[in-house]
């Protein structure tokens, strides 16, 4: 069983993956502070000095702040709509792969099963 677990744990995949979470993290906190810093006091100040984290109501004795879901729907947008914007600047295109046409998947899989055959 361990051997099987060193197996897995060593492949390509399961340390790209790895790789990409870790610099996935790092990259978040660069475009959170760019949100939470700069575009975020520039939308409140344009919004009449509005802090939606202060926002709330009081029901039953109960204080419900709302205004840091609205907050986080903000962050949320920006950050998206950051990233969109970054991938398309780097030539990074978000959109989704292109197809993979019939004659391709027959190729491919022609050539696994010939490896396989190898073996």
């Amino acid at each position: 069983m361990l051997a099987q677990l060193k197996t897995f744990l060593m492949r390509g995949s399961i340390l790209e993956l790895a790789v990409g979470v870790i610099i996935g993290a790092a990259f978040g906190k660069i475009v959170s502070a760019l949100v939470d810093k700069i575009l975020m006091p520039l939308i409140g100040v344009a919004m009449g000095g509005i802090n939606f984290q202060s926002l709330s109501v009081k029901i039953v004795g109960v204080e419900i702040g709302y205004g840091a879901f609205i907050q986080a729907i903000f962050d949320f947008t920006l950050i998206g709509v950051t990233l969109f914007l970054l991938l398309r600047a780097a030539g990074k295109n978000p959109g989704p792969p292109p197809a993979i046409t019939t004659e391709e998947l027959l190729t491919e899989i022609r050539d696994l099963l010939k490896e396989q055959q190898a073996k």
